[in-house]
């Protein structure tokens, strides 16, 4: 592709089909496509323009960066209201997983990054669950840490597994059932 055919400077207003969302979207793909984010050069050769024109949308990478991976976190289950908060649970951590199995690079541009944009959406459906328990706020923050770090080690393990199909989701019940038992125990 010669540059010249590449749309230069600013998106033409209402006529760019460049936006913010189109830009998220063509990143998604490739980061599923590849298994990691996406330069931004990457995303301007998608999408047929001038790199500059990202940075209409996104003031820099690691604004880009923030709001990739806080839309794709988005995604995770919402709780819905429920007496069974162990059921709730277990599907807010399923899909957490699922997102992070199917985006493999994405737990470690989590894990690298020092917003807490993505962190915050885990974190407030994470207590809409607990809160019928009424925890102290202590316990459900300790609550909340290791089941985050619980789910990035199983995380992980299928990212270092040659044969990811080995490292199944039910192997999480085990473990799932016992941090919901600690819960249970530290009610105010």
């Amino acid at each position: 592709m010669d540059v010249n055919e590449k749309k230069r400077g600013r998106p033409a207003g209402k006529l760019s089909p460049l936006s913010a969302d189109g830009i998220l979207e063509t990143a998604k793909h490739l980061m599923k496509e590849e298994g990691k984010v996406p330069s931004i050069r990457a995303l301007a050769t998608q999408l047929n323009v001038d790199p500059m024109a990202i940075y209409h949308y996104f003031n820099n990478k690691n604004s880009l960066l923030e709001a990739l991976t806080t839309s794709l976190v988005a995604g995770i289950y919402v709780p819905q209201e429920r007496s069974d908060w162990e059921d709730e649970l277990t599907r807010l951590c399923v899909s957490y997983i699922e997102i992070l199995r199917e985006y493999s690079g994405l737990l470690q541009t989590i894990l690298s990054m020092t917003s807490q944009g993505p962190a915050q959406i885990f974190t407030e459906r994470y207590k809409i669950i607990v809160s019928p328990l009424a925890l102290p706020q202590k316990a459900e923050k300790d609550g909340l840490d290791l089941l985050a770090d619980y789910l990035h080690g199983f995380a992980l393990s299928f990212s270092c597994c040659p044969d990811s199909s080995l490292v199944r989701n039910e192997m999480m019940n085990g473990p799932l059932t016992l941090i919901c038992h600690s819960l249970r125990s530290c009610r105010a």
